[in-house]
């Protein structure tokens, strides 16, 4: 059996296969005071035994809410002497031009903790400088008497020749065994100093707090007799082993939210859909990202916290756009007397007000329950009960009264903001990266993206709706279709035309043997194990550079012309012009190496005799002007492949309401995916 486990910032989900094919299911509010008491409840929920599983693999934001929060440890940063500073001046761009109050990222590391060491080390890799053991040894000293929790150790050009920063290791390991050591060279070996620092101050920042989370469930899952192979979710779409993710945290930023985008490429491949949005609303926040020709787009300039004041970590990650917009997104009026919706969220405890938890506030879940589009009797399949008064004076007391609405207007108002919110995030992965939603697909997950996702395909024009199989446990499942999977860079600034193939193919040779080395120590076996290549380039004089596939036997290439051609036909996707005539230098070797799962468990929504046939009808408020419009209700487990549906309606399954528009026409597809095809007229 294989178990996967996401925790969000409301829920925590679960989904199990077993040998025969089976899956199983469970979700429970998440338990912040002790994360995994929540996983815990979901397997007691669920009646598995993890004595029986052979795989377990998690997600989590305990990573990146510790770096958001600011709860990270007493870091200490260690650098060559000089150039301390690097790190807090950063780049020289303003994000925010116009802002006279802008304020540049506040240091995770103050300057009396960043060190500095008598060391030069060349761009060549050649020594400059030996590294002076005495001055090492000082600052070590130094920081065992400000009794610092851990080191991130960055000295300039590291990623050329590791000699020093391995020496400095070293002699941290020996004089002050007790502290967590990072060194920069096994993060990350890519040039440009300041997004190298603080992709390292961040493993090193978080390094303790993820650790002592892992092994708190290493003992859970000890005392519950499992012996297989635990494995953590990463950022970039694949799965590590626990022993990787302990030295390199900072790779697991977003395990949770990634994981339904890895699901959602899936289906796409499955489906034929090559473009494809995946919306995935939980009780916490929506995520949107963007898979072309069944993979998602990845991003190795990302920001810890936003662009304009967040931390640069410098290694892939699944590029997903994030609002603070969910079920538990508090409505509140603002000084000026305007309606907003979130970024605050009651999340878990206390919750929306009908949880009847003891919240106060209103959220979008009330609006919902309100307006008649959740059944409060199969809230999480009757997990919860919904308390329909509770919302009812808390939208009434907070937002109705203050703003003259009556209750059902009060509610819309919540809900069309929150729905114009989440619609920025699709279009930041479609429209401003030159997608036409039009041509794409809007596949939703999460408990509320079924719910919301024909409001906001209306208001982009995406003309089709995809809800996979257990939307509301798709980013768990998403972990059971996640390969092993680690990337390399190494620079290499070359110029392309001095540079022939079979000297590509010898520096790619070290990064294959170590990703081989790894992937084989995390239970791959060699006949699974896939290698891509990758060579960053840019035109001379560029300062960004664009990842060019290259071919598996580089060696055989007498000159590099077809890569140059490769080169100058994505640079003129990306910009629209390119320039065959200037010279090309390559930047950076990267390699992806994959270790293909032996099993992964089909996007198939399972079909119930028992559940089929309309079970009832309920009054759903779709819009002001109509009022409440009588709806039909079904089981999303009654819905037989091929069956048709004509909006209004709503379908209900565990952990998730499916809404489908008047207008709107939704067929169950052969997998028992329900596809929604958007009605774009007036409704009313």
């Amino acid at each position: 059996m294989r178990i996967a486990v996401d925790i969000g910032g409301t829920f925590t989900d679960l989904v199990a296969l077993d040998d025969q094919g089976n899956l199983y299911h469970n979700k429970s509010l998440t338990t912040f005071e002790e994360l995994a008491r929540g996983i815990q409840d979901c397997l007691t929920k669920a009646n598995i035994h993890l004595s029986r599983a052979d795989s377990f693999v998690h997600g989590s934001t305990i990573a990146i809410n510790a770096v958001l929060e600011r709860k990270g440890v007493k870091t200490s940063l260690i650098t060559t002497r000089g150039f301390r500073d690097i790190y807090e001046i950063g780049r020289g761009n303003r994000p925010e031009g116009y802002n006279l109050f802008f304020k540049r990222p506040t240091p995770l590391v103050p300057r009396d903790l960043r060190l500095e060491v008598d060391e030069r080390m060349l761009a060549s890799g050649d020594i400059l400088q030996p590294l002076d053991e005495h001055s090492a040894r000082e600052s070590i000293a130094e920081l065992r008497s400000q009794k610092v929790e851990s080191v991130a150790v960055c000295l300039l050009h590291s990623y050329a020749n590791a000699a020093h920063e391995q020496r400095l290791g070293e002699l941290l390991r020996q004089e002050f065994p007790q502290v967590y050591v990072a060194l920069s060279h096994e993060v990350l070996r890519e040039c440009r100093e300041y997004e190298r620092t603080s992709t390292t101050v961040l493993n090193a920042y978080i390094g303790p707090i993820v650790i002592r989370y892992l092994i708190a469930l290493e003992r859970l899952f000890k005392a519950s007799g499992f012996r297989g192979n635990f494995l953590i979710m990463q950022s970039n779409g694949g799965a590590m082993s626990v022993e990787t993710a302990k030295k390199i945290p900072v790779a697991m930023m977003e395990s949770g939210p990634v994981a339904g985008v890895i699901g959602t490429a899936q289906l796409s491949e499955a489906t034929n859909f090559r473009r494809v949005i995946s919306f995935d609303m939980g009780g916490t926040t929506a995520k949107a990202s963007l898979i072309k020709d069944f993979h998602p787009e990845l991003n190795s300039n990302y920001y810890i916290g936003g662009y304009v004041s967040g931390h640069p970590m410098m290694l892939p990650v699944v590029n997903i756009v994030e609002v603070g917009a969910g079920g538990g997104s508090i409505a509140w009026i603002d000084n000026s007397g305007a309606l907003k919706v979130g970024p605050r969220s009651a999340g878990a405890t206390p919750g929306p007000a009908c949880y009847g938890k003891g919240g106060k506030d209103p959220t979008v879940t009330d609006a919902n329950l309100i307006l008649g589009r959740i059944d409060p009797e199969y809230f999480l399949g009757g997990g919860i009960h919904l308390v329909k008064d509770n919302a009812i004076q808390a939208l009434t007391e907070h937002i109705g009264d203050p703003l003259g609405l009556d209750l059902e207007e009060a509610a819309l108002g919540i809900l069309t903001i929150a729905n114009y919110n989440m619609s920025l995030a699709v279009r930041a992965v479609s429209v401003e990266r030159g997608y036409d939603p039009r041509d794409c697909v809007l596949v939703a997950s999460g408990g509320g993206g079924p719910l919301h996702a024909g409001a906001i395909a209306k208001e982009l024009s995406v003309p089709r709706v995809v809800i996979p199989p257990m939307p509301a446990h798709f980013s768990a499942l998403g972990m059971l279709l996640a390969d092993l999977k680690h990337d390399y860079v190494q620079t290499c600034l070359r110029e392309l035309a001095e540079t022939s193939g079979k000297e590509l193919a010898e520096r790619f040779l070290p990064l294959e043997r170590q990703a081989l080395e790894r992937l084989i120590s995390e239970g791959a076996r060699e006949t699974d194990i896939l290698m891509r290549r990758f060579l960053d380039m840019r035109y001379r004089g560029q300062e960004y550079t664009l990842s060019v596939p290259v071919d598996a036997d580089l060696s055989a290439h007498g000159d590099l012309t077809s890569i140059r051609s490769r080169f100058n036909a994505l640079y003129h996707e990306q910009y629209g012009h390119s320039a065959p005539e200037e010279p090309v230098v390559i930047v950076n070797l990267r390699l992806t190496a994959i270790g293909s799962s032996a099993s992964r468990p089909t996007l198939r929504a399972p079909f119930r005799e028992k559940d089929k046939g309309k079970r009832g009808e309920r009054a759903v408020v779709f819009e002001a002007a109509r009022g409440p419009i009588l709806c039909p209700i079904f089981l999303r487990g009654g819905l037989s492949p091929g069956e048709r549906l004509h909006g209004p309606a709503v379908v209900e399954e565990i952990g998730s309401t499916i809404l489908i528009y008047p207008g709107d026409l939704a067929f169950v597809s052969e997998f028992g995916h329900l596809i929604i095809d958007v009605f774009m007229g007036d409704r009313t």
